[in-house]
């Protein structure tokens, strides 16, 4: 049998920890991914590609840790969900601002200077 996922209860969750699996840019993609793909989304679609289970396995721990999704196992899949109502609801816009950013990083071109 396997061991069941722990989710922390949203009032255990502590800002450094959101920020710290957000400043990884696998973890940050992921949930990116997770943001634009609607939920619920298994982990091998949600994560880059050619990432290996094992790194995958860790990356969704760790967010699954800071209190940022659920995850939940569904025959051989494991699927997950956001928590950003919550973690939203205990921090205040940090969540969105952050995937904010990110995305905006993500769709500009750099300045032609800086390819110069």
């Amino acid at each position: 049998m396997q061991r069941p996922f722990v989710h922390p209860a949203i009032e255990d969750v502590a800002l450094e920890s959101v920020l710290y699996a957000l400043a990884d840019p696998v973890r940050l993609a992921i949930l990116l991914k997770l943001t634009s793909g609607g939920c619920p989304m298994n982990c091998s679609t949600a994560a880059p590609d050619r990432l290996p289970k094992s790194t995958q396995s860790h990356h969704y721990k760790v967010l699954r840790e800071a209190g940022l999704i659920r995850s939940e196992r569904r025959g051989t899949e494991v699927v997950n969900t956001l928590r950003c109502e919550e973690v939203n609801a205990r921090f205040p816009g940090v969540v969105p601002a952050i995937l904010h950013a990110a995305s905006q990083s993500i769709c500009e071109p750099e300045p032609v200077e800086a390819l110069t």
